[in-house]
């Protein structure tokens, strides 16, 4: 994903805001930043699977962070499916049954950590 960080950003908030456009509030600051801190902490969530505890701390804080900007437990959920549409976009074939499973399974892993 970090190669294609700009373009994954584009598409991301994109659908984002298609499917809940008074999300919009909630981002104030520079687009193309936002779009690579997010490519970041998923890059780096993604390394850490295999070791969750390393990165707990940090999810909780986004979490916090999160939290206080106004966002809901629901919003979540829709970036759930901004995110795995997007990766099924920008993936093409190599997004895989298998690939989404591990896509949502990752993804639930981050939100939880972040809701702690």
């Amino acid at each position: 994903m970090l190669p294609i960080r700009d373009i994954f950003a584009e598409l991301f908030y994109g659908k984002l805001f298609s499917l809940d456009a008074g999300l919009q509030r909630l981002f104030t600051g520079d687009m193309r930043e936002q779009g690579r801190s997010l490519a970041a902490m998923i890059s780096i969530v993604v390394r850490s699977l295999e070791q969750p505890e390393n990165v707990a701390v940090a999810l909780q804080g986004l979490g916090r962070r999160h939290s206080a900007y106004g966002v809901s437990a629901r919003d979540y959920d829709t970036v759930s499916v901004a995110l795995l549409w997007t990766l099924s976009h920008a993936l093409g074939d190599e997004f895989s049954d298998e690939a989404e499973g591990a896509w949502r399974e990752t993804y639930r892993r981050i939100a939880e950590g972040m809701q702690s």
